[in-house]
């Protein structure tokens, strides 16, 4: 093969990937880079929407005290707000569901597998879906800022502690 052409052949491939990178790009990146009014100076995007830390212990407090793997997945299913409230729509269709019937049967739907193990935990499925501004807030803070949301959750905890509401019993070790 002619080495003109085999070149000329690269050449083509490797604009035609440049060409399919470029139509997968979100909509509104291109002007964001391109655009000379869009440049920032001294912060990323991400630090300028920081949530400071008494709106995050504002935004934890109604879950802080949970136990941790139940936090854990309240946390992480925050993060699919849509699920959620499927999930809330799922539980009512399926009152009959009880136990291993109910984990099963919740496996089985196409959510996260953080949403699917809250099937067992109406009372917090309820709570997440009945707020569901809250529960998208919680869970954007929580994929932006996850060590700060989790260190909002020790405040409030020391917060409870040293306000004599949260004790260990023979139930549960604090």
């Amino acid at each position: 093969m002619n080495p003109r052409r085999k070149n000329l052949g690269e050449t083509i491939q490797c604009l035609l990937v440049m060409v399919c990178a470029l139509a997968i790009i979100p909509g509104d990146t291109l002007s964001c880079i391109l655009s000379p009014g869009s440049v920032q100076t001294g912060s990323t995007p991400e630090q300028a929407a920081k949530i400071p830390p008494d709106q995050l212990d504002s935004l934890v407090e109604p879950i802080a005290l949970y136990p941790d793997p139940m936090l854990a997945q309240t946390l992480a299913a925050s993060t699919y707000p849509l699920e959620l409230i499927q999930l809330q729509q799922w539980l009512a269709k399926n009152p009959g569901l009880k136990d291993t019937a109910l984990a099963d049967a919740a496996m089985k739907q196409p959510w996260d597998p953080s949403v699917q193990a809250l099937a067992a935990l109406p009372e917090v499925v309820k709570r997440l879906a009945d707020d569901i501004q809250w529960t998208t807030d919680l869970g954007n803070a929580f994929l932006a800022q996850q060590s700060d949301v989790l260190d909002a959750v020790q405040r409030m905890r020391k917060k409870a502690q040293d306000t004599g509401n949260l004790k260990s019993t023979e139930q549960q070790k604090v």
